[in-house]
């Protein structure tokens, strides 16, 4: 029998202690909280942990929205970081992932996924509600920079995401600045 698809919301203050308790002490990944793409590097490694993890929920406090929970039932199981571009400063500032152009675009940096639930579909739902977020903010390009391996490649590795995964959403490679770590989009069609 299939798994039920997950249910994706936006993460508020109201649902701040449910992506503390996904993420777990460590903070997902050894500290981030989800900074890595919003920090310079050295503010980044001297935040890891408790800095990072201030600096999120100072955000999420502030009402800003820096990402989407998924749930399965009251669980939550996945993270998904979306923000327009501009509020990541290190994808402008990286050879790899610099701008393709200068349309405004959202961009998913990150995904996060407990461990059980991988493989299960998880990453697929909260792009797909990744789209309909940006198309009810009014956005018109989605991007990402997902991970296109060579082979077998550890689950910390692939933070961004599979190529896969995305274009099977419909996303089509738009630059690929190094094997591995292609640029992707998806036009979203507005509400008319």
């Amino acid at each position: 029998m299939p798994l039920p698809r997950p249910v994706v919301k936006p993460v508020t203050p109201s649902r701040w202690p449910d992506l503390e308790a996904l993420f777990g002490p460590n903070g997902g990944c050894a500290g981030c909280w989800c900074m890595w793409w919003r920090l310079p590097r050295a503010k980044w490694k001297a935040g890891r942990k408790k800095g990072n993890r201030l600096a999120l929920r100072r955000l999420v406090a502030g009402g800003a929205v820096p990402g989407l929970l998924a749930y399965a039932g009251k669980e939550p199981v996945g993270w998904c970081a979306i923000a327009p571009r501009q509020e990541y400063p290190r994808l402008a500032r990286s050879r790899t992932l610099a701008p393709v152009d200068d349309r405004p675009v959202w961009s998913i940096t990150c995904f996060f996924v407990r461990r059980g639930w991988r493989g299960r579909g998880v990453t697929g739902a909260l792009v797909g509600a990744a789209v309909e977020h940006v198309r009810k903010r009014g956005g018109r390009l989605l991007e990402a920079y997902p991970v296109d391996p060579r082979g077998a490649t550890a689950d910390a590795w692939l933070y961004t995401g599979l190529a896969s995964t995305f274009l099977r959403a419909g996303f089509r490679e738009v630059a690929r600045r190094s094997p591995t770590r292609p640029i992707v989009r998806k036009a979203v069609r507005g509400t008319r």
